[in-house]
């Protein structure tokens, strides 16, 4: 699924060209079209962020302890921008775009402070004051550590995405709802990647 986000309706635009961007718009409201990439799919890019993880690298496996067959910890994440709007709040998500069903999602937080730029190791337990997980793709309000195995290629995501609100959705919120909630508000998105087998 691509990411996106509406953008306001621009002066001057034609009735065909509104439709458009209508037709655009309207499935990421809806909730579809939202888990590739909220870049892939706006009318308006969202500015770019950095994201890096002092436990691992872009260019390296992802650590045992991080999956399934070690410790099943959440990873440390950081994150830095300098957007042109300053952000009402954070949002962090945690999927694996090559998976068998495309994408699977291992953990979404939601509602992190705009003062907080990082979310400690093994955060499920210890949350940033006033973030709240939404649902994954197994239905569970945490982090479910990624298992991977077999021949297949997987290609973990650990993105942030900088949000021009707060989601005020409650804790084990459904996943296409929070996803809606994030396209309709992001900002900026930043994004590490690791490949495993």
């Amino acid at each position: 699924m691509g990411h996106g986000v509406p953008a306001g309706r621009r002066p001057g635009r034609s009735g065909p060209a509104r439709l458009a961007a209508i037709a655009i718009v309207a499935p990421l409201i809806g909730g579809c079209s939202l888990l590739g990439g909220l870049s892939g799919s706006r009318l308006v890019a969202p500015q770019s962020m950095t994201v890096t993880s002092p436990g691992f690298r872009a260019d390296a496996p992802l650590p045992v302890q991080y999956t399934c067959m070690g410790g099943g910890l959440s990873p440390p994440l950081y994150w830095s921008e300098a957007l042109r709007q300053p952000p009402k709040s954070f949002a962090v998500v945690v999927d694996d775009g090559q998976a068998p069903i495309t994408p699977y999602v291992y953990w979404i937080v939601f509602d992190i402070s705009a003062s907080t730029t990082f979310i400690a190791q093994n955060a499920q337990n210890r949350l940033p004051t006033g973030a709240r997980q939404a649902q994954n793709s197994a239905g569970n309000d945490r982090y479910d550590a990624p298992c991977p195995h077999g021949h297949s290629l997987h290609e973990y995501r650990f993105t942030v995405y900088a949000l021009n609100a707060w989601l005020k959705l409650p804790d084990g919120a459904g996943l296409r709802t929070t996803w809606s909630a994030i396209a309709r508000h992001v900002i900026g998105v930043g994004r590490l990647t690791v490949r495993a087998l």
